[in-house]
């Protein structure tokens, strides 16, 4: 799946409502994490469901928003009252171009009972390197996996990049392998953390001839702490 045919069929506001058949929901799921912009499609949408979720439900029960929460969201949300949700979410959807969820029914319909499916908490690892001796804290939940954008440094002398996860226990993973090409770009790797404490993404560098991970040159390393919560 390419990022433009994803973009044509609208496919961060269907996948967020659960309207995905599975084999195009995986798909896109793999075409996501790895581009930021339908990342942030998604995270948007969902940020959109939930609050048009909380507003129809308001509406259902004869409440009005809470005066200080309108105040506190401002800007746009102050427009959030129940008499005047559905029009507005009628023109919102309408600018997303999502045209079979322009009928104000099927979008507050849609709203209550929709749920974003696997959202991944993203961090970020692009100011981390090799010479950082100060590693990242981030706050996850064991068996429950986080994104981490990547930035790998490229070198014309390497074709291909693999960014290996160590773990604290002494574990290696090498979580993806990417081209050249795709590591001139922001990288997005999955991490799912079974035990606390100190972790760090290895990218090593990869050449037709020497393809081999385990004895391949280490290029960077960036390392980050994580805080196991409930």
């Amino acid at each position: 799946m390419d990022h433009k045919q994803a973009v044509e069929l609208h496919l961060a506001v269907k996948y967020v409502l659960g309207e995905l058949p599975p084999v195009q929901r995986d798909e896109y799921e793999d075409h996501y994490i790895d581009c930021p912009l339908c990342a942030k499609e998604v995270y948007e949408a969902a940020s959109f469901t939930d609050t048009a979720r909380d507003v129809f439900r308001q509406e259902g029960r004869g409440e009005a928003p809470a005066p200080a929460r309108d105040r506190a969201r401002g800007g746009w949300f102050t427009w959030l009252r129940p008499g005047a949700a559905a029009p507005v979410f009628a023109a919102l959807l309408l600018a997303l171009g999502y045209q079979s969820l322009v009928s104000v029914p099927h979008w507050k319909n849609a709203a209550l009972q929709a749920s974003a499916p696997r959202l991944l908490p993203m961090y970020s690892l692009i100011a981390s390197n090799s010479r950082g001796s100060k590693s990242q804290a981030l706050q996850a939940r064991a068996g429950e996996p986080f994104g981490l954008y990547v930035d790998v440094p490229v070198d014309p002398a390497y074709t291909k990049y693999a960014l290996k996860l160590e773990g604290p226990d002494g574990s290696a993973t090498i979580l993806r392998t990417v081209s050249y090409s795709e590591a001139r770009k922001t990288v997005v790797v999955q991490v799912t953390p079974e035990k606390a404490g100190a972790y760090q993404i290895v990218v090593l560098g990869l050449t037709d001839q020497a393809a081999d991970p385990a004895h391949a040159p280490i290029l960077a390393t960036m390392k980050f702490d994580i805080e196991l919560g409930t």
